[in-house]
């Protein structure tokens, strides 16, 4: 494997690389493509998200980051149909998320709630045909990014040009790269195979009628940065009771370390650094391979945007409270989804 296929890794490779190492000059050589990798995909981040700022203003940096997420993704994920088909639903991806997080902030909550439910359905029922590919956590974060980061007036327009952009941008590289591949599923296929019966159908409903439930309850209750609970529901929520209980506690477990942490790097390190204390979070979370970790660090880059606004304490006290909320919820909620989907289920087998 040369240098440059082994920086292609994810985490998980490189940690296997580093693992299997037979000397230790091999590992120090898996370890130097690591930390070039984590030092280059930083560089490239920080750059990427910088230049849409400049071109489409600071209160749209949240588009930069929302298209690089879907780049760096799309690149290698795909939706598992015809790449053309694929290629046209990333762009019917990208019009819901310009249109529908900003008017799902501007109508009552009820209303809102039937948006985000509709949306969350195209995104999860034609992005998310596999559940393993986990589409969700770009597809469904960046659409909660935008409601949470929402824009007005001439901002707005300017978000729905950085959009567009980023549109252009994902679709070409998602067709330079997967054009060559074959595939037997298309759109029709996956309406055909949208089954309540079936395990991956319920996981599909508890995401759409789940997350938009919690931001319901959230915008109800004026509970600010509604999207932090949002976010955690979507991530806690995946095919397997099991995993999906392992989830809910490494997250709130998680969350609170990260709070720990963030606050003593608050109190260690003088004022001037404090918008950095985001950046080291991003780096922690380019070397964390298990959810656990990356729920500490992904609390870095929030806590340091929040406490801007909110003060620390403000800041720490949502984060912790919108997270408890937002897993718990969704845990009980799916646990009564699948039991009231069995008892339908039994119903319905027994009227036959």
């Amino acid at each position: 494997m040369t240098f440059y296929q082994e920086l292609q890794l994810n985490q998980a490779g490189s940690k296997k690389m580093l693992k299997t190492s037979g000397t230790g000059k091999e590992k120090a050589y898996h370890m130097l493509v690591y930390l070039v990798k984590i030092a280059l995909t930083m560089i490239f981040c920080f750059g990427f998200v910088t230049v849409f700022s400049i071109l489409f203003g600071n209160e749209n940096s949240i588009v930069g980051v929302v298209v690089l997420l879907c780049l760096m993704v799309f690149r290698n994920a795909d939706l598992g149909i015809h790449t053309g088909q694929s290629t046209i639903l990333l762009v019917l991806f990208f019009v819901i998320m310009a249109v529908f997080p900003h008017l799902a902030n501007h109508v009552s909550p009820v209303l809102g709630i039937l948006l985000n439910i509709a949306a969350l359905a195209v995104f999860i029922i034609f992005g998310c045909h596999n559940p393993f590919m986990f589409n969700q956590s770009t597809l469904v974060l960046g659409y909660l990014l935008l409601y949470g980061y929402d824009v007005t007036g001439k901002s707005y327009q300017m978000r729905l040009a950085a959009m567009v952009v980023g549109a252009l941008l994902t679709c070409l590289v998602f067709f330079r790269n997967h054009k060559n591949r074959t595939y037997k599923r298309t759109i029709k296929d996956i309406i055909r195979e949208f089954d309540i019966t079936s395990s991956r159908t319920k996981w599909q409903l508890c995401q759409i009628l789940c997350v938009p439930t919690v931001l319901f309850i959230a915008q109800v209750c004026k509970m600010p940065r509604a999207m932090w609970a949002g976010i955690a529901a979507m991530s806690a929520i995946v095919p397997f009771m099991e995993d999906m209980q392992y989830r809910v506690r490494k997250r709130i477990i998680g969350n609170i370390a990260g709070v720990i942490c963030f606050v003593a790097l608050y109190y260690l390190l003088p004022p001037s650094i404090y918008a950095y204390i985001g950046i080291i979070g991003g780096i922690g979370v380019g070397f964390s391979v298990k959810y656990g970790w990356q729920a500490v660090f992904n609390t870095f880059g929030a806590l340091a945007i929040a406490a801007q606004t909110y003060g620390l304490k403000g800041a720490v006290s949502l984060r912790v409270i919108q997270n408890v909320f937002g897993v718990a919820f969704a845990l009980v909620f799916c646990i009564l989804f699948y039991w009231m989907m069995s008892k339908s289920c039994k119903l319905a087998s027994n009227q036959v």
